[in-house]
């Protein structure tokens, strides 16, 4: 009996040792293929949405249409704890600005991201210059970056070639925006599509402080858009943006019923076939990129929109497409001209934000210092 005994336990042991064996080899391939599971397991990290925009000019159709009303759908769906919107200035200095212009499109950005709905209690709009801790961070991670990791970052290669004496600012600029992100320990963060690379950067030094110290920091997932990026009505090659020269190429949201309707006539188009319309953003990218932004405002698809407009000239469907545009934008920017009426109020926003943002930064900041020993 003794001896039946004996056997029975040893067995009893042996399989459980062959499952923690089994678990152990289990578990370490499951760390070694996902670095989130394995932090996740070390530390809870509530979900937190961080973005950013910067003040270079009036937000147009394309930022709207983009990342803002991203932005406030995600707001809306009570998801997270936490939405911090910065309106980036330190990164929009990187090129040269002017003091008088930027400190407007400061208050203009922040009358335009209030108007578009980014005014929940979970919402925190900021100014980035005003929370010190951004920079404090980018040092500290800066410390972590290689030369190797920069030099292969889109900002980096595209803009470089066109200027003679780049900036230390420009070249640096993606570890500035890994601390934008990681100082409010954010969980998620909405990208287009030029910036995905940039967040993978931010992930790396998030993963890199994580292995070396301690699990300080969430790995951030990035929230692509689903909307087509928008281009320039004057040269549809290249995307809508702030800071083009040309202010025929872009529809800012404060934009006039009138200057939406000039600006769709004067968009540049061919006549296609017959003058008619017709999808083809290779061969035919104007009337195309006006077929994006009508399609996206109507909450429909290219084709939709050219089954619907199928009889409409190139001509007539600018009409059509602007007054689309106009009746989309119509509350926005009556709820813009509201706020520019009362600056105090959007200058009282943006410091309760500042405040808000600075007391999450520092506890983030405090604790980084502590883990690499400057405090």
């Amino acid at each position: 009996m003794a001896g039946v005994f004996g056997k029975s336990y040893t067995n009893q042991i042996l399989l459980k040792k062959s499952c923690r064996s089994f678990y152990n080899i289990r578990r370490t391939f499951q760390i070694g293929r996902n670095d989130e599971m394995c932090e996740s397991r070390k530390r809870v990290f509530r979900p937190t949405l961080m973005t950013g925009i910067q003040p270079t000019g009036f937000p147009h159709i394309g930022n709207y249409l983009g990342a803002i009303q991203q932005s406030v759908k995600l707001q809306n769906s009570e998801s997270y704890d936490k939405i911090f919107f910065s309106i980036v200035d330190l990164h929009s200095i990187t090129v040269p600005q002017n003091p008088t212009i930027l400190r407007q499109n400061i208050i203009n950005l922040a009358c335009s991201l209030l108007a578009c709905g980014l005014d929940k209690p979970q919402t925190v709009l900021f100014q980035q210059s005003s929370v010190p801790h951004h920079t404090e961070l980018a040092w500290i991670l800066g410390c972590l970056a290689t030369l190797n990791k920069l030099d292969h970052l889109p900002q980096w290669k595209e803009k470089s070639p066109s200027k003679e004496d780049v900036s230390l600012g420009l070249y640096s600029y993606p570890v500035l925006q890994a601390a934008d992100v990681l100082i409010y320990r954010a969980t998620d963060v909405p990208v287009g599509d030029d910036q995905i690379k940039h967040m993978e950067f931010a992930r790396h030094l998030a993963r890199q402080f994580n292995k070396i110290y301690s699990p300080v920091f969430p790995i951030p997932k990035q929230i692509t858009s689903q909307h087509i990026r928008i281009k320039s009505l004057r040269d549809p090659i290249r995307k809508m943006s702030k800071s083009e020269k040309d202010s025929r190429g872009r529809i800012e949201l404060f934009d006039s019923p009138d200057e939406i309707r000039e600006k769709l006539r004067k968009a540049v188009t061919d006549l296609g076939t017959g003058g008619m319309i017709g999808y083809d953003s290779q061969g035919r990218p104007g009337i195309s990129n006006i077929i994006d932004i009508h399609a996206a405002v109507e909450g429909s698809t290219p084709d939709q929109i050219c089954s619907e407009c199928a009889h409409l000239t190139t001509v007539e469907y600018k009409e059509r497409a602007a007054e689309a545009i106009i009746e989309m934008l119509k509350p926005i920017r009556a709820r813009i001209v509201h706020l520019r009426n009362e600056p105090q109020h959007v200058v009282s926003v943006l410091s309760k934000g500042n405040e808000i943002a600075a007391q999450n930064a520092a506890k983030t900041c405090a604790e980084v210092k502590k883990l690499i020993g400057l405090s």
